[in-house]
């Protein structure tokens, strides 16, 4: 390490912190539909996840992150729909000691990380009681998530459309 000024070994960067304040259901919606229009015979069904993140500041360096979560059931070999799941899952982070720059990535990438493993057993838990077999979603990149997302907000702005 280079000596700073006054000769003596610089202060190594504080690396990032970041807790969690809280997390919670903020909506959600599950509706069995093959309980109100029965499918004959037997059922592959195709599953369908559908991710969306928002992020926005609450305070002090403290954050809302909010996952949003389409899951739909249909028959693999038609159109009828078994089950659709809807999920907006947050969490309240305390974030600090990231650069302004790494911030938004930092909150749509790390955070929604901290909180899947809940999103998860929640989808399981869910799909059971609706009387099905637990769901078990696939781990899901936030990073590729990420990176779609934003070539997606860039496109939209180079052909003149508003962004979401």
């Amino acid at each position: 390490m280079a000596e700073n000024d006054n000769g003596a070994a610089p202060t190594p960067p504080t690396p990032p912190q970041m807790k969690v304040l809280g997390q919670f259901i903020r909506d959600m919606s599950f509706e069995n539909i093959v309980s109100q229009k029965p499918i004959q015979g037997e059922v592959q069904p195709d599953i369908q996840v559908q991710v969306a993140l928002d992020a926005k500041k609450r305070g002090d360096n403290q954050y809302e992150v909010i996952s949003k979560y389409n899951i739909t059931s249909k028959v693999k070999d038609g159109d009828a729909t078994i089950f659709v799941l809807e999920l907006e899952y947050a969490g309240i982070f305390q974030i600090e000691n990231v650069p302004e720059e790494q911030l938004h990535p930092f909150l749509l990438i790390e955070c929604p990380r901290m909180t899947f493993p809940f999103v998860r057993r929640l989808v399981g838990d869910i799909t059971r009681e609706g009387g099905f077999p637990p769901l078990n979603l696939d781990t899901v990149d936030f990073v590729a998530l990420y990176r779609q997302t934003m070539l997606q907000r860039q496109q939209a702005q180079a052909e003149g459309q508003p962004v979401s």
